[in-house]
């Protein structure tokens, strides 16, 4: 088990910097946004297992040739009212080190999680004092305000909001280009996919890789959005509108803009092919591998 700690920390080590830096840099991504953001979410699960794993395996090593077998007899001793011996002090404080930084995560996650859900309940408040129905697009509400703006404010009760800049600015066509974009962020929950890489950043501030990921995950969010809202409308029409619009959001919502702006423009109008068959099936197959090594490392 000692040698399984160690293939876990330097797994958890190597996917924490090394690898978050230099796949936030992969310019493949940009053809298969979808398969890179299951790669993400394989690289922060994966990440999570082996460097909260480590230590809790290190520390039972000396209980049993598996984690499984070392936990049965750690339980079993304990019922029979005895301290292990085998388990000294060094033991004890890695296992109880990895768990105390699986806690923090955790906390951290749900305490984001929790003020998030906060923050929206207030805005959503707002907007259905502020803002008004637009009956030519059920959910949507319209907000009285010159400068255009588009966002959505996702939960159980989401919201998809323009402003009556918007309306006045761009055709109709390019409304319902900002429209299409929008509903796929709500629609595939982008929010739920970027608050693990948030809480991974204010867990470990300090790992350069964290931001790294988060800032290629908001990145791709938008581009798989781009793509879903392209299919529904004229590109030059979805370039027209990110033109006009800009982005200028809520802090409270998720935004549909980045600071990327140019480069989005620059991928839409350019029409990148998406990957072969053969190399998305490619890219899913090495998510599921990634998360399929910390645990057969963590259970067997």
């Amino acid at each position: 088990m000692a040698l399984a700690a160690l293939g876990l920390l330097v797994l958890g080590v190597v996917l924490a910097e090394p690898a978050s830096r230099g796949f936030s840099k992969a310019r493949w991504t940009r053809r298969d946004p979808v398969g890179a953001l299951l790669v993400w979410q394989a690289i922060g699960l994966a990440g999570g297992l082996s460097l909260v794993g480590c230590g809790v395996v290190y520390g039972l090593s000396p209980l049993g040739d598996s984690l499984p077998a070392a936990v049965g007899t750690l339980v079993r001793e304990w019922n029979e009212g005895r301290w292990p011996a085998r388990f000294d002090a060094v033991h004890l404080i890695a296992a109880l080190a990895s768990v105390g930084v699986g806690a923090r995560l955790l906390w951290v996650l749900g305490t984001m999680y929790v003020r998030t859900l906060r923050a929206r309940r207030r805005h959503r408040d707002l907007l259905d004092v502020l803002a008004t129905p637009w009956p030519d697009s059920p959910g949507t509400r319209v907000l009285d305000h010159p400068q255009p703006v588009a966002y959505c404010l996702p939960g159980r009760s989401s919201r998809l909001v323009v402003s009556a800049g918007v309306l006045e600015a761009l055709e109709p066509e390019e409304v319902w280009a900002v429209l299409a974009h929008e509903r796929s962020h709500l629609r595939e929950r982008h929010d739920l996919v970027v608050l693990p890489f948030v809480a991974w950043g204010a867990t470990a501030p300090f790992v350069r890789g964290m931001e790294c990921a988060q800032v290629a995950v908001a990145e791709l969010i938008e581009m798989r959005a781009d793509d879903v809202a392209a299919c529904k409308s004229e590109p030059h029409e979805l370039v027209g509108a990110l033109k006009t619009v800009g982005g200028s959001a809520p802090a409270a919502a998720l935004s549909s803009f980045t600071d990327a702006l140019e480069a989005r423009i620059e991928r839409i109008s350019s029409h990148p092919r998406p990957l072969p068959w053969a190399a998305r099936i490619g890219v899913r197959v090495c998510a599921v591998a990634l998360v399929a090594v910390p645990t057969v490392l963590l259970l067997l």
